[in-house]
């Protein structure tokens, strides 16, 4: 691709966009997803209402007034797919910016262990999904950038700015190894009420 065509330049466009739109940034919305690992499978779920129906994704949601986000990745969890997470690892923050819709912050969490049995909610029909085959095309545009480096181990903090739901542009860092995983948490007491 020449650096002056159509596509570069609406690339570059799309990257000052993300980046005028970060500046005194707030979300409207926080929430959680949960990834609990099984060897070399992923729990995922097929959303069936709420935010993203119809995808599929890790299970998760919106914080509720009070809580923190590991309290909203393990209540979520457990209400769509009936398993309780163990040994979880914050490995992401992730700023999801949309031109026609709420903005999200959203903490990434990766289990190693759980307890129960999976089953599908109202909410939600899990599905075990090998590491090295997610099916991407079924998920949201940024996961195929951000979510195989999460279950590989790493920790990342990026920014993804999406439109009727394409992605537009996006930024991605890994975090510092001596990152303060607290500053990744709302301060005691937000809310989003």
């Amino acid at each position: 691709m020449r650096a002056d065509s159509p596509a570069d330049a609406s690339a570059q466009h799309h990257h000052a966009l993300l980046n005028r739109r970060l500046q005194g940034w707030a979300p409207q919305q926080t929430g959680t997803l949960l990834f609990v690992l099984d060897g070399a499978k992923v729990l995922l779920i097929r959303k069936l209402r709420g935010h993203g129906a119809g995808k599929i994704n890790g299970p998760g949601g919106k914080l509720e007034p009070g809580e923190t986000p590991l309290q909203c990745a393990l209540r979520e969890t457990e209400e769509e797919t009936g398993v309780r997470a163990r040994s979880l690892r914050l490995a992401a923050r992730l700023r999801f910016l949309d031109l026609d819709d709420d903005d999200w912050l959203g903490f990434i969490f990766v289990a190693r262990d759980f307890t129960g049995v999976v089953r599908a909610s109202d909410e939600a029909i899990p599905v075990w999904c090998p590491v090295d085959a997610l099916p991407f095309e079924q998920m949201w545009d940024d996961d195929r950038i951000w979510l195989p480096r999460v279950l590989a181990g790493e920790r990342l903090e990026g920014d993804f700015l999406f439109q009727r739901g394409r992605l537009l542009a996006h930024q991605l860092v890994p975090a510092s190894a001596d990152a303060d995983l607290a500053r990744l948490e709302p301060a005691p007491g937000h809310s989003d009420e």
